[in-house]
């Protein structure tokens, strides 16, 4: 389907949005930053999904499962780096997290929206 080839492009877009994160922290809004760090690292995951084997992920749970793959692929730091994301996308409904949280949890995606940057940008996976 060409997933593969639109990765690179969308992983910018995912990693711009940590940096939005940040902006919406700056102006005291929590929640949105939160909600944008859970963002970054579910499309990061997607957009690895894409470039690794063209595939699309469409849903929590497709997600939830190829964050394995990942973990498997990369190491045992994305299981953490996710649970600090799935944690930010439960603060964005409960609200219950502070700026802080949302800076730890930050940190930890941005490793993972840059390690599958530094991948889908520098190389072609074997789809076949």
């Amino acid at each position: 389907m060409g997933f593969a080839l639109a990765a690179p492009v969308c992983i910018k877009v995912h990693a711009a949005r940590l940096v939005d994160a940040f902006e919406e922290l700056r102006r005291g809004d929590v929640r949105q930053a939160a909600e944008k760090v859970w963002g970054s690292a579910a499309l990061a995951v997607k957009a690895y999904a894409a470039w690794r084997e063209d595939r699309r992920l469409a849903s929590h749970g497709e997600l939830w499962q190829y964050k394995r793959k990942v973990q498997g692929e990369l190491g045992e730091w994305v299981a953490d780096a996710w649970a600090h994301a799935s944690a930010m996308h439960t603060c964005y409904y409960e609200g219950w997290c502070s700026g802080e949280d949302m800076e730890e949890a930050a940190r930890r995606v941005k490793r993972l929206v840059g390690e599958i940057a530094r991948l889908v940008q520098v190389s072609r996976p074997n789809l076949f």
